[in-house]
């Protein structure tokens, strides 16, 4: 019987070990949510990250007009695979604004050439404040915000063909 005793606190922590990567391993809901969702647009201005196309402005936001804001940068590689969705949602009707993070003119004038341009404002965060601002951690990241300049909707990480009709509707819905 003693011996059975010694063995029973590393049985209590195997079986803890065992419960803990379970639910690692396979959590109950996988979604990434942002806190920003129904906030105001933080307030930041961007310069112009090319020339001959403006920059970005957090007190262009509310005017009227539903938007999107796509987080990217030319050395991302997501970013990549995302920006043939981004040009397939800018197809539609919807206009797309971006913020370059931490990036050169250059890359991103090459990155647009070779990936295709589907934004109509790019804004150079060269010290990631608006993007920390949006309360992103990292890139690729996209916010729908409405006409009264809120945040609506967010998507964590690059957006797949499967994402493209449901990014659209949510435009559609706070347009």
């Amino acid at each position: 019987m003693k011996r059975y005793i010694l063995w029973a606190p590393l049985a209590v922590f195997v079986l803890f070990l065992a419960i803990v990567g379970i639910g690692l391993y396979s959590p109950s809901d996988r979604t990434i949510r942002s806190k920003m969702v129904g906030k105001p647009v933080p307030d930041f201005v961007l310069p112009a990250m090319l020339p001959g196309r403006p920059g970005l402005d957090s007190a262009e936001y509310g005017k009227g007009e539903a938007r999107v804001i796509n987080i990217f940068a030319s050395w991302c590689v997501p970013c990549i695979a995302e920006a043939p969705q981004l040009e397939a949602i800018a197809q539609r009707g919807v206009p797309i604004d971006a913020v370059a993070v931490r990036d050169r003119p250059e890359d991103v004038a090459e990155f647009l050439r070779r990936w295709g341009d589907p934004y109509r404002r790019i804004g150079s965060d060269a010290n990631s404040r608006a993007q920390m601002a949006l309360g992103a951690s990292g890139v690729p990241e996209t916010f729908i915000v409405d006409g009264e300049g809120v945040i609506r909707y967010y998507h964590f990480g690059p957006i797949n063909a499967p994402d493209v009709p449901d990014i659209v509707a949510a435009y559609e819905a706070v347009k």
